[in-house]
């Protein structure tokens, strides 16, 4: 492992000379409220922050001096003399052995890779206005290959920006991780403090010269409170954190004096673990040309660090799924293997397992098992077999109740071909082999029906018998890497049976305003091959504890249903909604509780009238200001982008819209919309003639 270290140097030391530096206003407007104005070397932004407060920072735009001279809300002074930070680590992605900037087989820690302080130079200033938000932009920013400007966005409505550096490199195959946040040479904070794993509040006292430590938190955040107030930072609450297996909680912030002794000067802040959960560690992809946004949050309070660190929590709804009338929320694919594990083992079975009460926690109605993967016997012998179902089945059983339905699944990966899972409306007993004078379906004392599978054709047949559905796990991406692609001409494929794909946020790259592009491509790529197909979310994920960090790596479907089926009823209801397109999916800060087209819902066929316009009806629920609605649609051979920009909305916001869009010759359309952190939901597709 190679590390490339400085000397103990302040991370943003400017170089540059102590020429004034000219700020460049020509994008600025005063319309949206903020006021900037320059005397000397100090450039002042402020912006109206809710609550009938202004927020203040006061940059030194000399090349000795700190960055932020003062951060204000209100009359009290959050803090003083202080500098963003950055620390990037630069590795090397494989291109060769998958797929391209897909893959997530990669294990970047273990190949050489080199860290580096971000620097600045306060050379180059402009503030440009963008709908309610303010956006500072100083620079240059470098690190080795990589070079860019800083970004501080300031949103109405909110005492709150963002940090970002924003770089890009010509190098071909780099993959990067970072760490970041706010240090002072001479920090006026009085106690550092964040939400520990049991989610309780964790505070320390500041001592200036204490070595930096790292920490494991709840919600990611960690904040530092003076005389007058406090400061709460934050990464985007997915976009932050790049795919794994395994949700462990790998101490996501620091505090301390000296960070990685590339930080001179005592700081709080976010990072990562080179190592990440030791298995596969893709890290962030950085392809050529493309500006990677490094980037945090910081939330101001004129209060305490509580209450700072509760105002954040609201961003992410205290890290559960809002219920929304009409709907109940879902998520698929763990292998928390708790029936070999435990139940199998001959363990201790608690009342309430503790993954149950993680998802229940997070305001899950739905839960949907991938169990057995690589664990237990899925080809038989029956006299195996069938008793880990049984105890898959009981689990379930006991586990759910009126308001949470525990459902058992299993990835497969037997016969089609590639990675897939399956769900069927009752549980039932199958064994993924089946000897040449073995029937197809059988009568067992103790099991009732059992069906043995000896081939993709016969795995079909069970699916239909039986009313189940499968979909492609992971596509394009880990054992998928070809697939739905090499199968979509396949009778399975092409069957009502076969619902579609699933969709996570896979590869990572910060460039990107969006999460999970793999799967959104090909969602447009299933849609123009003519099959109507779904995709859900997946968490895709292995163990499951209080102390993870599981919120960071999961995602939710919205399944349009009034009730909660029961455990003994038939779960149909789940898998038609599913199947037919009436759910959106979301990272849970952004919420459709409205699309229509036309007056149709997702899933359903229209017909244009003659002018082919499409009026689309949508309603959103958002924290985290909007960035923008996208809708895209397909003629069968290309897709199509109408991209409606949502700059003038504020944090915490609720609003109907009314778009208007010319489809005429088109097939089908979805539509999507995105937040500033990446965070995001998206529709099923409209079929249109």
């Amino acid at each position: 492992m190679k590390f490339f270290l400085l000397p103990v140097i302040f991370l943003f030391m400017a170089v540059a000379t102590s020429a004034q530096a000219k700020v460049d206003l020509k994008e600025y407007k005063q319309a949206n409220g903020a006021l900037v104005t320059q005397e000397g070397q100090l450039l002042e932004i402020s912006w109206p922050a809710g609550n009938s407060l202004k927020g203040r920072v006061v940059f030194d735009l000399a090349s000795s001096r700190p960055l932020f001279k003062t951060i204000s809300l209100g009359r009290q002074q959050i803090t003083a003399g202080v500098d963003p930070a950055f620390v990037m680590t630069i590795g090397e992605r494989d291109l060769v052995s998958q797929n391209g900037w897909n893959i997530f087989f990669d294990k970047v820690p273990n190949k050489p890779h080199q860290t580096y302080p971000l620097t600045l130079k306060k050379t180059a200033v402009a503030v440009r206005t963008e709908g309610s938000r303010t956006v500072a932009s100083i620079g240059p920013v470098t690190a080795e290959q990589f070079s860019g400007t800083l970004e501080i966005t300031f949103y109405n409505g909110s005492p709150l920006f963002n940090i970002a550096a924003v770089i890009s490199t010509e190098a071909p195959a780099k993959a990067i991780i970072f760490d970041a946040g706010m240090v002072s040479r001479q920090p006026d904070w009085q106690r550092v403090s964040w939400m520990g794993t049991g989610d309780s509040l964790q505070q320390t006292r500041v001592i200036p010269n204490d070595t930096a430590r790292n920490l494991a938190v709840k919600y990611r955040a960690i904040a530092a409170a003076g005389k007058q107030g406090a400061m709460a930072i934050f990464p985007p609450p997915h976009q932050y954190f790049y795919p794994l297996d395994e949700a462990f909680n790998l101490d996501f912030t620091w505090y301390g004096n000296q960070y990685r002794q590339l930080v001179n000067g005592y700081g709080i802040g976010i990072r990562q673990e080179l190592q990440g959960d030791k298995r596969y560690v893709p890290w962030f992809n950085a392809p050529p040309g493309t500006k990677q946004r490094l980037n945090f949050f910081c939330l101001l309070s004129q209060d305490n660090d509580a209450a700072a660190l509760t105002a954040l929590k609201a961003f992410t709804h205290n890290d559960r799924y809002a219920a929304l009338p009409g709907f109940k929320t879902m998520s698929s694919h763990f292998h928390n293997e708790f029936v070999m594990k435990v139940m199998m083992a001959g363990g201790a079975v608690p009342e309430h397992p503790e993954f149950v009460k993680v998802f229940k926690n997070m305001g899950l109605d739905i839960v949907h098992l991938a169990e057995f993967h690589y664990t237990a016997d899925p080809k038989g012998p029956d006299e195996k077999r069938l008793p880990q179902l049984k105890a898959l089945f009981e689990l379930c059983e006991k586990q759910s109740d009126s308001k949470f339905l525990l459902l058992p699944g299993e990835e497969p990966n037997e016969f089609f071909g590639g990675h897939w899972l399956d769900l069927f409306p009752r549980p039932v007993y199958w064994v993924m082999s089946r000897k040449p004078d073995q029937p197809y379906v059988e009568e067992k004392p103790g099991y009732g029906k059992v069906y043995h599978i000896g081939n993709k054709e016969e795995m079909l047949r069970l699916l239909q018998d039986e009313q189940g559905l499968a979909w492609t796990a992971h596509p394009r991406t880990k054992g998928s890497v070809n697939t739905p692609d090499s199968y979509n001409h396949e009778a399975f494929f092409l069957s009502d049976r076969f619902m579609g794909a699933a969709w996570k946020a896979m590869p990572a790259d910060l460039s990107q305003p969006r999460l999970g592009k793999r799967v959104l491509d090909l969602m447009d790529d299933m849609n123009n091959w003519g099959t109507k197909k779904t995709v859900i979310c997946e968490a895709d994920l292995f163990t499951i504890t209080q102390r993870n960090e599981m919120y960071a790596h999961m995602n939710v479907n919205y399944l349009m249903l009034d009730k909660l089926p029961a455990y003994k009823e038939s779960w149909n209801p789940i898998l038609d909604a599913m199947q037919h397109g009436r759910f959106f999916g979301s990272t849970g800060e952004v919420l459709m509780p409205l699309l229509k087209i036309n007056g149709h819902i997702s899933g359903d066929s229209l017909q244009l009238p003659a002018n082919g316009i499409a009026n689309i009806e949508l309603q959103l629920r958002w924290t985290f200001p909007m960035n923008f609605v996208e809708i895209i649609s397909g003629d069968g051979e290309k897709v199509y982008r109408e991209k409606i920009t949502l700059t003038d909305t504020e944090a915490f916001g609720e609003k109907s819209f009314r778009f208007s869009s010319r489809l005429a010759g088109r097939k089908w359309v979805r539509v999507e919309a995105w937040d500033v952190a990446a965070n995001g939901a998206f529709s099923q597709t409209f079929w249109l003639r």
